[in-house]
């Protein structure tokens, strides 16, 4: 009887030391919180139409378990279009992978070596830009740019004696496109954390590598790069369970009837037989294989670091 009344003030006191004198800091957490619960978690609630056949007057409830239960991702693996989905959008990713991951990387190091803060800020803000414009603008741009007629790139092609290139209505072209444009729009933006991880570099480690002798490029190699290993690998895993996921948008507005082959990929499959079609059983069942297989790559890339370069999220 006498632990109760004990117990009792302990926890007020905790409860007043650790909640009430932050109450500003865990305020700030209520929207992020609230926006995961609504955007996030309560939307899982529909992931069992993957295996129902959804009718919309039924209700996810009481619509009917689909039979066989994997019924709709057997239609799409055996889809005369599902490995050429698969193959566009695991392609367009690595060549995201292979030149945008390392071009912020790139970028931070070269910002880092400019001694003059004024002109170093000016070059900043000229490659955050292009984050900030909507893909529309961006695909946009892509269209003028490439037009057979009066684009720009056509134009120096014709210059040069040769004919011009139909480069938006060409698969052979729309994976390059898509690529660069995607490493010009977001390079400088992503190169945000890994100019902030560099301003935390202890500046004794440069001056070391000073007196030891050591160039420009021996200092970059042997201290800013080691520096921010961790940063590096933390988004590396990251964009590793990215792999099969690439947002429809951009890919929806470059698409053609013509170039439709490397175009075509999960995400606007999935928008179009799920919002255009009103299949939303297929829809969810693909979107859920999509989840799956990024679940998959993040953990075997958080494994697979943590052992080669003992770095990881976990």
């Amino acid at each position: 009887m006498s632990a109760h009344p004990i117990a009792k003030p302990r926890a007020a006191h905790w409860f007043k030391k650790r909640v009430l004198a932050h109450w500003q800091l865990l305020a700030l957490l209520v929207i992020p919180v609230a926006w995961y619960i609504i955007f996030c978690y309560v939307p899982m609630f529909g992931v069992q139409l993957a295996f129902k056949n959804y009718k919309v007057r039924l209700g996810i409830l009481e619509s009917p378990w689909a039979s066989p239960l994997l019924r709709h991702f057997t239609r799409y693996f055996t889809s005369y279009y599902a490995w050429s989905t698969i193959w566009n959008t695991l392609a367009i990713n690595l060549g995201c992978l292979a030149i945008g991951f390392p071009a912020p990387i790139i970028l931070a190091l070269m910002l880092n070596e400019i001694n003059s803060l004024r002109f170093r800020k000016i070059l900043q803000n000229i490659t955050y830009i292009p984050y900030f414009l909507s893909i529309v603008v961006v695909v946009s741009m892509l269209k003028l740019f490439t037009d057979q007629r009066y684009g720009v790139i056509n134009l120096f092609i014709q210059a040069l004696g040769m004919k011009p290139i139909p480069l938006m209505e060409s698969e052979n072209y729309f994976r390059p496109l898509y690529v660069i444009s995607n490493v010009w729009q977001n390079m400088g933006w992503n190169a945000i954390i890994y100019i902030a991880a560099l301003a935390g570099v202890d500046t004794a480690l440069y001056e070391a590598a000073t007196v030891d002798g050591a160039s420009r490029w021996q200092k970059i190699i042997h201290v800013s790069l080691p520096c921010i290993l961790p940063t590096i690998v933390t988004l590396f895993i990251l964009r590793i369970g990215q792999l099969m996921t690439i947002g429809f948008e951009k890919a929806l507005l470059m698409q053609n009837d013509l170039n439709i082959g490397a175009s075509e990929i999960i995400s606007t499959l999935v928008y179009k037989n799920g919002i255009q079609k009103g299949d939303y059983s297929y829809a969810t069942a693909v979107g859920l294989m999509n989840s799956v297989v990024n679940l998959i790559l993040i953990v075997t890339a958080n494994t697979v670091c943590r052992r080669a370069l003992d770095e990881s999220l976990w």
